[in-house]
């Protein structure tokens, strides 16, 4: 099937399909992507947020009000418990403003699974949310945190004013819980993605770079730094558009297409869930409501994993984000 989507806000036209038809790339390199066994579940559990990042592909922010239900949650525990999926990666929004948050992950825990939180760092000095780097040590929780940059300049300009001196004071607590140490149990991963139109740049470098200027600044460790590039869908797209960038950034994509990357994307591997219950085969396929396949169960509470494996993926033109160089996922690169 070739995929004839395109890159849409707001109803206005992207580019021409014959820059930007995935499926045909896949194609014309032999390459077919179809997923294979679930290993990670990734819940969105909504879009509240304490933050209203430029980049941000869900358009979170605090005054938005949709978030998972209890009855969701359970729903999710559920199939954690019966298919013993072995990671659950929780991601917002920033998670830890649901009711529900703390429950969800302490029921986790007791199924085996390794739980992956998407932390922003700054939700920890909102009210009620202090203890947090102990809540997460307790739960032996895998934290994974965006930092653009190791200065004030970049950090604040895509995540807003003061954010970076409030996630260097985080980035200390959490230091202070027993994360980010290289001899530690404790993992804290930091994410920088591009502030600019570009893709980022390799991720050994400068992961290197963030260990020496935040040892040398701040006294902070933490464990590893995934590179990931900017998704064209949501405010970054609407920022692309308005800096009359988009058209550039799209063939940037689509000319670094790179076919080895394509074995370990994370869609292949991971099943992402909405705050609704609704499936899809990423976070950015969420964001763009474009479901999983109508031969699978469309929502959470009629999952069946063994109607999972090898079903089709689907893509549209923002999957190039994720085959660009290196190749993008919620882990960093792939190849």
């Amino acid at each position: 099937m070739t995929s004839t989507v395109q890159i849409t806000r707001n109803g206005k036209p992207a580019l021409p399909h014959s820059l930007i038809d995935f499926d045909e790339k896949l194609h014309a390199h032999g390459l077919e992507l179809r997923s294979t066994e679930i290993e990670i579940l990734q819940i969105n559990v909504g879009k509240l947020c304490n933050q209203a990042c430029r980049h941000c592909h869900v358009d979170a922010s605090p005054k938005r009000t949709e978030i998972m239900t209890r009855e969701t949650v359970e729903e999710c525990l559920d199939v954690l418990r019966k298919y013993k999926i072995p990671t659950l990666d929780i991601t917002g929004g920033a998670p830890e403003m649901i009711p529900d948050f703390r429950y969800l992950v302490t029921e986790a825990g007791k199924t085996g699974a390794k739980i992956i939180v998407r932390h922003n760092l700054t939700v920890m000095f909102e009210e009620g949310q202090t203890d947090l780097p102990e809540f997460f040590r307790a739960n032996r929780v895998e934290i994974v945190s965006s930092l653009p940059y190791f200065t004030p300049q970049q950090t604040d300009a895509q995540r807003g004013s003061g954010v970076f001196d409030k996630s260097i004071e985080a980035i200390k607590k959490l230091n202070a819980a027993g994360y980010g140490h290289e001899d530690g149990e404790l993992v804290l991963n930091l994410v920088y993605n591009p502030v600019g139109a570009f893709l980022p740049p390799a991720q050994t470098a400068i992961e290197a770079d963030f260990k020496r200027e935040l040892k040398a600044r701040y006294d902070l460790h933490f464990n590893n730094l995934y590179t990931i590039t900017n998704m064209p869908i949501a405010r970054y797209l609407d920022w692309l558009r308005r800096s009359r960038n988009e058209e550039s950034y799209m063939r940037k994509l689509v000319n670094a297409f790179n076919p080895s990357t394509v074995e370990g994307l994370m869609c292949r591997n991971t099943l992402s869930v909405d705050w609704r219950g609704n499936l899809y085969d990423c976070d950015f396929n969420q964001m763009l409501e474009i479901g999983v396949s109508k031969k699978v169960s469309q929502t959470i509470f009629d999952f069946s994993p063994e109607h999972f494996a090898n079903r089709e993926i689907k893509t549209a033109a923002h999957c190039f984000g994720c085959t660009a160089g290196a190749g993008s996922s919620c882990g960093g690169t792939v190849s």
